[in-house]
């Protein structure tokens, strides 16, 4: 009688073993889990806007999306040819509608589909470029991109719950052909940098480098390296400063939320060739409680605009500083003002040889800016200031546009609540156009 009962037992001891084993033989050996993600961007020559490409939906469709900086989330027109399996409405009072700042609860009197689902929470979306304003529901469904180990791509990843905002088309208008929305890389808990960050366990920081016409440049989202042809890791040239925060904003809500997911740097003040740039009015220079003044960095806008006070003031100096140089000013060409001939202009590395404007931080660091993003060519002949008269009921004092941004590397630390910015690439013989985006590798 023993000797069945130990028979049994050892029978039952190999079943449950090789039971467990085919379930682990099933399983897969490991989760990937990216250290880095990677998005190309390209400029569009007709809108001067920086977009980018994503993976959406089930089965994924690729969608080309306007990158804004400040932006609060990811905002896609849901109204023409969403079909996806996976999309999932954010109902009223749900973690998602937390997350999303989202305390409205929408209704739809149609049938319905993705952006038009009873009880579900909505979000307020901008496209900045014509004022166009809609209200959206919040929705989740899979978003697909790739991975990198800082020096090319690797395999795709996706997230299978994005949460993000549905628009009606109409609110299209302003941006370039082939877009479905944007991509807000904003200060939020529902922008793109928090959601990957989340999801992959990575730090909340991303890194634009953005390309000037006909080359492609380039997102990470994630920790360095960010490496460029021929083996140049930018990070290791990054200069630091602090965000600039002002939580104590009493405007509307929705300006409320944009003021909050906007970055902003500390300007104390402007040198043109190492001189400081007189008769700047420093109140101007930091934001108030209200979200008026300080310096703002955008991928909205293709020049720097500045309020009309700091603008003259800016203007008047470098016009001085480019005279001592013997560059010839001539007539403005729209919608630059200050324009100069290029017969007596040299060209450098760094681009045009005209005096450096150069931003003094509040910690005593400088961003100096050279003629490669200071100077527009506008003619065969003809090279432009690349600054804007704002006026002088401008919202922010200086706003930082693309132009003063091309091939420089930013690396924005959120968990830091930091700047890091490399100067123009070119001193480094590289550029933005120079990340390996034909070597995907597995990893």
């Amino acid at each position: 009688m023993a000797s069945f009962f130990q028979y049994l037992l050892l029978l039952l001891f190999f079943i449950a073993y090789f039971s467990s084993s085919a379930q682990s033989s099933s399983r897969p050996k490991s989760s990937f889990r990216p250290r880095a993600l990677v998005l190309p961007v390209t400029k569009n020559a007709s809108t001067l806007q920086y977009v980018t490409q994503i993976h959406q939906r089930t089965p994924l469709v690729p969608l080309n999306l306007v990158l804004d900086l400040g932006g609060q989330n990811l905002w896609v027109d849901c109204e023409k040819h969403y079909t996806s399996s996976t999309y999932r409405p954010a109902r009223c009072n749900s973690t998602q509608c937390s997350l999303a700042d989202a305390s409205t609860c929408g209704e739809c009197n149609e049938p319905p589909r993705p952006g038009c689902h009873n009880s579900t929470c909505t979000l307020d979306s901008q496209e900045p470029h014509t004022g166009g304003f809609a209200t959206g529901d919040v929705g989740q469904d899979v978003v697909s991109v790739q991975s990198t180990n800082g020096f090319h791509p690797g395999r795709n990843v996706a997230v299978s719950r994005f949460i993000f905002s549905c628009t009606p088309s109409y609110i299209l208008q302003g941006l370039a052909d082939g877009v479905s929305g944007m991509a807000g890389l904003g200060r939020t808990k529902i922008a793109l940098p928090s959601q990957f960050a989340s999801t992959f366990c990575f730090p909340r920081k991303f890194a634009i480098c953005l390309p000037s016409s006909g080359s492609k440049g380039v997102v990470f989202f994630g920790d360095s390296p960010y490496v460029f042809l021929p083996n140049v890791n930018a990070a290791q040239s990054l200069t630091y400063t602090p965000f600039i925060f002002n939580r104590s904003s009493s405007v509307p809500m929705f300006a409320k939320r944009q003021f909050l997911s906007e970055y902003y740097i500390g300007v104390k003040s402007i040198k043109i060739d190492q001189k400081v740039v007189p008769n700047i009015n420093k109140i101007l220079l930091p934001a108030d409680k209200e979200g008026f003044g300080g310096t703002t960095i955008s991928t909205l806008y293709p020049y720097t605009i500045l309020k009309t006070s700091i603008f003259k003031a800016v203007t008047k100096v470098f016009i001085k500083a480019s005279a001592a140089w013997n560059i010839t000013r001539v007539a403005g060409v729209a919608p630059f003002e200050v324009c100069f001939s290029k017969d007596n202009i040299g060209s450098t590395r760094l681009g045009p040889a005209v005096p450096t404007i150069e931003l003094v931080l509040v910690n005593n660091v400088g961003w100096p800016i050279f003629g490669a993003n200071s100077m527009v060519p506008v003619k065969d002949d003809v090279l432009c200031l690349g600054v804007l008269d704002g006026g002088e009921f401008l919202e922010k004092s200086i706003m930082m546009g693309t132009y003063q941004l091309e091939n420089n590397l930013l690396q924005f630390d959120l968990d830091s609540s930091r700047l890091g910015f490399s100067s123009l690439l070119f001193g480094r013989k590289t550029s933005c156009a120079n990340f390996n985006f034909t070597s995907a590798t597995a990893e």
